[in-house]
This record gives C-alpha cells, structure tokens and sequence, in this order.
C-alpha cells in the first residue's frame, strides 16, 4: 500500500520540477536576448562584423534565445501536424517566428530576428502566466484531493491496530481514529468523544464536538479524543469519494459561452491563418508591393490572431470560479452549472431540513397561572420517558434533570393522541386536544404555530408545551441576501400543514409558498414555475431529502445540502453545500455572476484588441511589437483578469 501512494507524490513532484526547469530556461533565453540587443543596438555587432555580416552574426546570435525558450512549441507544431491537428497556436507562434527570422533572406527589407525572438519569449512568459494561474485558481480544489485518506485503523488479533486501505472496509466494521487522523469513512461513534475539523469539507472553522451515537462524515480530521466508529457505508459511498468523484468530473461539463469560444477558435485559427496567406501573396501577385513587406504583415497578422487570450482566459475565468465557490464550502459540478446559477432569479426551496434544522425542539411552555414551567416539562419528560417517538425525545432532551424511571408505572399509549402515565402515583396525560378531550380535561388553545402538547396532572390542566422545527440561523438572512443580489422570487414547498408553513414563510420574507404537497406535487410546482420563466431567467431548487430528488434533477439548477442531505438528493444535485447554510447560496450566485462578468469582459477585450491590431497589421501600419502585445500582452491581461474569479470573501 506504501508504495501506491509513493507513486502519485513522485509524479506531482516531476511535474513541478519540469516548471522550474522551464522557468529557469526563458530567464536564460531571456538575458542572453537582451545582451544580444544591447550588442545590436549600439553597434557592437556591426563594428565586429561588419555589414551584412552583421545582419547574419544578429541571425544567428537571436536564434540561440528563440531555440532555448520556444524549441518545445516548435516541437509541438511538428507534432501536431504529423497528427492532423494543424491549427492551434503552436503551428501559428511557429509560423509566424520562423517567418520573421526568414525575412532575413529578403534583402530588399529590415531585418525583424530581434522581433521573431521576442515573439517566442514573450509567448512563453504569457504560458508561464498561465501555469501559474491555473495552478492558483486549482489551489482550492486541488486541496481537496488531501481529505481522502490512506489508510483505517482496524483492530486486529490481540487488540492490535492494523493500517488497511479504506477499500477493504465493509460496512459494519469498527475502525479506531486516533487524535490528527482524518474520518476515513462515514459512520457513527460507539466509543469516546472529540473535536472534529470539518473546514476540508464545509469551510466551517469552528470545530464540532461529537460523542457516542454521533454521524460522523469522512474527510474531517480528529482533533483531540480516541474514537472508535462503526461504519455505515462503504468507501466508495462516503462522503469523501462523493466530493472527490464531483471534483474530478467538474471540468467536463463546460459552459454555454465555454463550448461557443471551443468551437469559435476551431473556425476562426484557420480562417485567420487563411486571411494571412491572402494578405501575404494576393496584393503582391497584383504588383502591390514588393513581395517582403507583404510577407511581413502577413506574419504579423499571424500572430495577432493568435486565439491564446480567449482559450486559455475563458476556460480559467470558470475553473476559478468554481474554485473560489469551493472555497465557501460549495461544490460546482461543472462550470455550465456555474453559469446557470448567475442567470437564476427564483429560487424554491423545500421546508423541512433546508430552511429548517429538520428536528423538534421545545420552543416555549406555557403554564396556568402559578404554576412554574419547569414542573409542566418534567412532568412530561416522566410520562414520555419510555418513547422513541422525535416529540418524546424533543422533550426528553429540553429537560435538564435525570428521569428516574423508578417512579413511573402503568405507561399507556393511546395512539395519534398521547400518553398516560403514572408517576409517583399521580395520573399525568401528555398530549393533543384530542387526548384531552377523551379524558374530559379542559385545555387552552396556543397562538404559536408549531405541535402542542397539553399537559394534565390528577385531571388539573397544568399548561401546555409547544414543539416546533426551527428555523436555522441564517434561513432569514438567506432571504435577504437573495432578494438584495437580485433574486425576484423565492418560493417554499413543503408536505407540512398550512398553518405551518404560512408561519415560517412569513417569519423568513419568503415570497411563496405551498403546503401538504407530495413529493409529485413539488415537481408539479415547479413545473409550472418553470414553465413561467423568460428565455435567460432560470430556476434554483434547494432541497436536501430523498424525496427532493426528482425535483432537483427537473429544476435549471439542483442545489443539495450536502452535509446531512440524502445520497439521492446529492447525486441529482447541480450544486452541493457542504455545509449545509443556505446562506451560501446568495454568496454563490454573487460568485457566478462575477465570473460571468468577468469572461465577457475577456472576450470583449481580447476581440476588441485583437480586431483592431488585425485591421492595422493589413494596412501595414503595426509591426511585429504591437503584435507581441496583440497576442501575449492581451493574453496576460486576461489571464490577471481571469484570476480575480478566484477572490471571493468568505463571511
């Protein structure tokens, strides 16, 4: 096992190497060219030489810097050709320099050696831009790929740990995490208690404490306590290969804009090269004009249309975009999903688990008068001490004191309307109106929305308690950011009573909403909501259940809570928080739409520029330098441009 984790660290080592080693090489080819011009420029060539031997010494002296910096794209050209793959901007640097150095075979015009060379170094300094452009925007995602981890800890014969590869786990198995590993594979804990660092996965920096009978999700890393945990799912399905699976299969799903500058460059390299080989001998064949200087701006032409700028910003305005999505905790799946979400303008949300903890908690008690409101939910917490019912647990875990089970006897369940139970002798009934009513005990309506248990004690209505899911903490900032980020409608579909869900939509600013649906019902909904939609508005769903998975797939944009969300529901998602804050939604579409902005300003500049040097390049009017910048120039700029996509502000 050792040695199959050896190999991969050996490969990214090479790879970063052989980066060095290329910058090392154009700072070379760089200084050697710069000493050749100053040599040039004041005269040292042609006093050495004399004329033209100083043309051919400048020749040959230009052509050691162009061989050291660009002998890969030449050698990538010839490549390529042999393959039929003759029109990318390796044939076009290749052509274009070559024919610079060429025209010194021309003698009837300047010489441009000094202007091909420069060609090529400047080419190459822009790809190295590049490099370390993607390597940045990849930082993010890349870091990622560090939460799978090497090995679990499965106790042996004699209690000894053994080290075996995560893949070997069958789920049931008890694995041992000790204190700086990483959760190996999703499970519960059956022994101890610790601090976990979720940040890999959610971007949290918070830690969580977890103990016995806690999820634990894999990825996270043990910060202080032993733990022993049973696991759930099998390697392949834990979350750590589900975010590894997403982030590997991000790049293949390109966006509308990605695939047009695709398919733009495969039509437009070779009508320019085309455009070029016209400008270079039509206007002389017509006795326009000596045959060299035609050439020359046919050369220059060549490289300002080089696409370099569009193909390379374009695809990296995307990647860190998504990187920097990564960064807030939510996983892109594909940059088409990223454009999507900056053109959405409703976003519909599914109640319970999305906008809701998706669990009860006592949120108020309200006792008869004089009577203290500890003693109404300890009552209750005795007579609902033996049920597993989420309400009897609600209350169980809002009571403070020990239940002392000896003093409970005779426990009856009267089903769909509560329980009767006697504790320490006393006939306590914990329940609906309805139990009530079928014991004949006078009981008071409550103005909270929410499930309320009355409480009686030796036939005296004590008071009632009300258990509600809650709100999370950031659902109503979520609508405000929405609304503040341009989202026009926001929408709530929930299988919860009327009275329920007209509560939570108008305590968040929810726009809509529709209750007691059925998981059909939701995709009804949503159908018709589409169908309402303009030509360039879209559609957002966030849900986080098994049964919101037929939604997420029909909406424009699936997004999934990711931390405690449904495998389903994450596998037909678009989008994952990880975190599971919808909160992070109005910061993602903040994001998209910034990298949107950010790859029209790319095209719109890099076309704008290059068009204009073009027109010029064919009136004879820019030389060879004002290409350098047309092509290289453009193409860092819009690669500094590109990187900003990757800036984005946490909280």
């Amino acid at each position: 096992m050792a040695d199959s984790k050896a190999k991969p660290k050996k490969k990214r080592r090479h790879k970063k190497e052989s980066q060095q080693h290329k910058l090392h090489r154009i700072i070379l080819a760089l200084a050697i060219f710069f000493v050749v011009m100053a040599f040039d420029e004041f005269g040292a060539l042609k006093a050495a030489f004399g004329e033209p031997g100083d043309v051919y010494a400048s020749f040959v002296l230009f052509l050691v810097p162009f061989l050291i910096a660009g002998h890969d794209v030449l050698q990538r050209a010839v490549h390529n050709i042999g393959r039929g793959e003759v029109f990318d901007e390796n044939f076009l640097m290749a052509v274009a320099t070559l024919g610079a150095f060429a025209m010194v075979f021309f003698p009837d015009t300047d010489p441009h050696m000094a202007e091909g060379a420069a060609v090529m170094l400047f080419y190459q300094v822009g790809e190295l831009f590049q490099a370390f452009a993607v390597g940045k925007s990849r930082k993010s995602i890349a870091a990622m790929m560090d939460i799978a981890p090497d090995y679990a800890n499965v106790e042996g014969a004699g209690g000894k740990l053994e080290q075996v590869d995560p893949d070997d786990v069958t789920v049931g198995t008890t694995i041992v995490i000790k204190p700086g590993e990483r959760v190996p594979i999703d499970g519960v804990i059956t022994e101890g208690s610790t601090q976990l660092d979720t940040a890999a996965l959610t971007g949290e920096s918070v830690p969580r404490h977890v103990e016995v009978g806690a999820d634990v999700i894999s990825g996270c890393i043990n910060m202080t306590g032993l733990i022993k945990v049973r696991t759930t799912k099998p390697f392949g399905e834990s979350t750590v290969s589900r975010i590894l699976e997403l982030v590997e299969n991000a790049s293949e799903k390109k966006a509308r804009t990605e695939n047009f500058i695709t398919r733009f460059a495969k039509v437009y390299t070779p009508a320019v090269t085309g455009a070029a080989v016209l400008l270079a001998v039509v206007p002389p064949l017509l006795g326009m004009g000596a045959w060299s200087g035609w050439i020359l701006r046919g050369l220059t032409f060549l490289v300002v249309s080089c696409p370099c700028a569009l193909v390379i910003s374009v695809p990296l305005s995307f990647f860190g975009g998504i990187g920097g999505a990564s960064r807030l905790g939510v996983l892109v799946k594909g940059s088409n999903y990223l454009e999507a979400l900056s053109e959405v303008d409703t976003v519909v949300f599914d109640k319970t688990g999305t906008l809701t903890n998706g669990t009860f908690n006592v949120v108020a008690i309200h006792p008869e008068g004089g009577i203290d409101p500890d003693y109404v939910l300890s009552n209750a917490a005795y007579a609902e001490a033996f049920s597993d019912h989420p309400i009897a647990l609600s209350v169980k875990s809002a009571y403070s004191g020990e239940i002392d089970r000896q003093r409970i006897a005779d426990v009856q369940e009267e089903s769909g309307h509560g329980v009767v139970a006697h504790v320490d002798e006393h006939v306590v009934l914990v329940g609906n109106d309805k139990l009530m009513e079928g014991h004949h005990e006078h009981w008071h309506e409550c103005e909270l929305t929410g499930t309320i248990l009355h409480v009686s004690v030796d036939n005296r209505y004590v008071g009632h308690i009300v258990i509600a899911d809650v709100a999370k903490d950031d659902a109503e900032q979520t609508i405000r950011d929405l609304h503040a980020c341009g989202v026009k409608k926001t929408v709530m579909l929930t299988g919860d009573r009327e009275e329920v869900a007209a509560a939570v939509a108008k305590k968040l600013g929810i726009d809509e909403y529709h209750a007691q649906l059925l998981p059909g019902d939701k995709v009804e909904r949503v159908e018709q909501l589409l169908a309402a939609e303009g030509p360039r508005e879209k559609l957002a769903f966030v849900g986080d259940g098994i049964n919101d998975a037929p939604v997420l797939t029909r909406a424009d944009v699936g997004i999934a809570m990711g931390a405690m969300g449904s495998d389903a529901a994450i596998e037909a998602a678009d989008i994952v928080l990880m975190d599971d804050k919808p909160s992070n939604i109005a910061k993602a579409i903040l994001v998209a739409r910034k990298t949107m902005g950010i790859v029209w300003q790319n095209i719109v500049f890099a076309l704008g520029v290059k068009i204009i040097i073009l027109v010029l390049a064919a009136l004879g009017i820019a030389n060879m330098w004002l290409a350098v910048f047309g092509d290289v120039g453009v193409s860092i700029i819009a690669i500094l441009n590109a990187m900003r996509a990757m800036n984005v502000k946490g909280e």
